[in-house]
């Protein structure tokens, strides 16, 4: 299992349920990296797409509260029956794509996160786990920097070396 995120300087990831930032370049790069992939988040990340709707071309698992219905993705209530419904799929193209709190727990059974690194302050109000002050991370590939819609980012490739068992 990987995690895909992008962060400000300070590993800030959103503000009011949205993005920082609108990056067409890091859309891209999430696109090609999750098409036809699966794709697993929490209930807020859902309702933060547009119209609340599941993304195109993936298998959508939603970690919801009790008494949540969908017949456009599948909605699972606890970790343990997240982990059943993800056993159905190959961990390589497994994608955890947020919130904060569904990327922490989700943080120590990736194999590896890739960074969209932005060099500016979002003014965030939540935050991704600084992965280069965590001993078991390690940053393993780092892209030339490139522009878009006027910011500076940067593509990089986080690797765990103590992966869990989910």
């Amino acid at each position: 299992m990987k995690a895909i995120v992008a962060v400000d300087r300070k590993w800030g990831i959103g503000k009011k349920n949205d993005l920082l930032f609108s990056l067409p370049e890091d859309m891209k790069y999430f696109r090609e990296k999750t098409a036809g992939k699966t794709v697993c988040m929490g209930y807020n990340t859902l309702l933060s797409f547009p119209n609340s709707k599941p993304l195109k071309n993936r298998v959508n698992i939603v970690l919801a509260p009790e008494g949540v219905t969908r017949d456009d993705c599948t909605v699972v209530y606890t970790l343990e029956q997240l982990s059943k419904e993800l056993k159905k799929y190959n961990t390589e193209d497994v994608f955890v794509i947020g919130g904060a709190m569904f990327y922490r727990t989700m943080l120590p059974y990736c194999s590896e996160v890739l960074v969209t690194k932005v060099d500016a302050d979002g003014g965030a109000e939540v935050f991704y786990e600084n992965l280069d002050d965590l001993p078991n991370w390690s940053c393993v590939s780092e892209g030339e920097p490139i522009e878009s819609n006027g910011l500076t980012i940067r593509f990089t490739i986080y690797k765990n070396s103590e992966i869990k068992e989910f």
